[in-house]
């Protein structure tokens, strides 16, 4: 016999349509390639994911064309999780981080058809470009409609490609099983590996973060996710922030700064970081050079590698509880 509830599909697109629905006015803070700040909400981040939707489909892409992305963490990247994904696409976010050769395996075993790219990695995808023959749109992410001097060929500004598509878009009805991100491994034997990932395995690992045995979020939580985008989705944080309707603080390039992180976390008032133990190794330093506290954070997610119990002590200081993520 089966039951009589609701049966809806574990779909990126419902953690999208419930974020604007119950969250649209949370704030998403960025940190632009020149230092400066960017404001949004989660509605105006799901309004841009539809012109991405739109853009693609002008494209010709079909459901489960691979859309690549070489970008730090800030609100282009988010309108990319939803916009390609919720669209029916599968969102290839790439490590910049890996060796040539292997980038260069790594877009071409995933067939992308389209790559979007910060401007600080435009002289990395020059030179990758003559061995990406799949690859037939590129377009740089950029606060500015103007481009600089590039050999890429038909490169675009997303602004001005965003621009020119509506902010409207019918979003199909997805199998829960479809894919919808890929992204390969690293520190593995032989070539990188893709890790194909669904809607439904996605949502899941929302609510699991969400929930008080993990990551505890709610709509009263401050995040900042010191892990790139391109690395495992932030360990979730781009679904489980929404999700919970938490405001999200995207470091962008300065993620390696911690002035820039402290800036971040003191002035928005996070309430929840998230990251590796060596950038909170020199996090700490910075704050016991400059004699800073933490007054809002409560706690801290390290992971990526063993958390020694001195970083804990030391964040136990300030009052910061840690959750150890990794092993």
């Amino acid at each position: 016999m089966l039951g009589q509830m609701m049966d809806v599909p574990l779909t990126i697109t419902q953690i999208m349509r419930f974020a604007d629905r119950q969250f649209g006015a949370t704030e998403i803070v960025s940190i632009e390639a020149d230092g400066s700040q960017h404001r949004c909400t989660y509605r105006d981040v799901f309004a841009r994911a539809a012109r991405v939707a739109n853009g693609l489909t002008a494209w010709g892409l079909a459901p489960g064309d691979r859309v690549a992305t070489l970008a730090w963490n800030d609100h282009r990247h988010l309108e990319l999780y939803y916009g390609v994904s919720c669209a029916g696409h599968v969102l290839h976010t790439v490590n910049p981080r890996l060796f040539k050769d292997q980038l260069e395996y790594i877009f071409t075993h995933a067939a992308d058809r389209v790559l979007l790219f910060d401007p600080a990695f435009l002289p990395l995808v020059e030179s990758l470009a003559p061995a990406l023959s799949s690859i037939e749109h590129y377009v740089l992410l950029a606060p500015s409609t103007a481009l600089p001097a590039s050999r890429l060929p038909n490169l675009l500004s997303y602004e001005a490609w965003l621009a020119a598509q509506s902010a409207a878009f019918d979003w199909p009805a997805l199998d829960e099983h479809t894919a919808s991100a890929l992204c390969y491994t690293s520190g593995t034997t032989g070539q990188p590996k893709g890790v194909l990932y669904t809607h439904r395995s996605t949502v899941l690992h929302a609510w699991s973060a969400c929930s008080p045995n993990a990551m505890n979020l709610s709509s009263a939580d401050v995040v900042l996710p010191v892990v790139p985008m391109f690395h495992v989705h932030a360990w979730g944080m781009p679904y489980a922030a929404p999700m919970a309707g938490a405001k999200l603080l995207l470091a962008g390039p300065a993620m390696g700064s911690p002035a820039a992180l402290y800036a971040l976390i003191a002035e928005e008032g996070a309430t929840l970081a998230l990251g590796v133990p060596t950038i909170w190794t020199t996090f700490l330093e910075y704050l016991a050079a400059t004699q800073r506290s933490l007054p809002s954070l409560q706690r801290v997610i390290v992971g990526g590698a063993a958390c020694p119990a001195s970083l804990m002590q030391r964040f136990a200081a300030h009052g910061v509880e840690t959750c150890h993520a990794w092993g």
